[in-house]
């Protein structure tokens, strides 16, 4: 690893609490996206049908050490939403990406995601002390490519067949960086 992975920690705001990942957020993560197609659509594993599905990716995700994983959840309901993570990018100094990143749809175009990268970016720079702060994408998952831009992220370039998506077909990913010299100013007008 290039960068020592915070600790696990809650994140909170008026939006969205992030807290540490665990199965007991599994049956509230099911209601809110399991087995929906387009929810799962960019991501690397299939969508998972049942709950135990479900946990079984979250467990893979928990075990792999180049991820610190949170629940996404919801302050007005008090239910878990989605998951995000920081993951760990070889290569760069002081870099931490954000990613593995999903929410259920029903909160989709709601102030949830941007809630979200405010905390995990804000926390990125302010407390942790990186410097920069990556996104990935599918090449054809417009709808995300547009969220990261809207946040402040800038393209970087494209790796091309990056990887295998599920059905086999290969990924073209599309990769975005924040410096944290430029983040105050995106803080600012996304907090406006």
């Amino acid at each position: 690893m290039t960068a020592i992975l915070p600790a696990p920690v809650v994140l909170e705001n008026d939006v969205v609490r992030l807290e540490p990942l665990t199965m007991e957020h599994i049956p509230d993560l099911f209601r809110a996206g399991g087995g929906d197609e387009e929810v799962w659509r960019w991501l690397p594993v299939p969508p998972p049908r049942t709950e135990q599905e479900l946990a079984e990716i979250a467990r893979g995700l928990l075990s792999d050490d180049r991820h610190v994983a949170f629940a996404v959840v919801q302050k007005s309901s008090g239910r878990a939403v989605g998951w995000t993570t920081y993951i760990d990018v070889p290569g760069f100094e002081m870099s931490v990406e954000i990613g593995w990143t999903w929410y259920g749809r029903a909160v989709w175009r709601t102030a949830v995601n941007t809630s979200c990268k405010l905390l995990l970016i804000d926390h990125a720079f302010d407390k942790l002390g990186y410097n920069r702060v990556m996104l990935k994408t599918d090449v054809l998952n417009e709808r995300s490519q547009n969220a990261i831009k809207r946040i402040g992220g800038v393209h970087e370039g494209t790796l091309r067949r990056q990887r295998r998506r599920p059905d086999g077909t290969w990924r073209d990913t599309v990769y975005f960086g924040i410096l944290e010299e430029e983040w105050p100013h995106h803080r600012a007008r996304l907090n406006r």
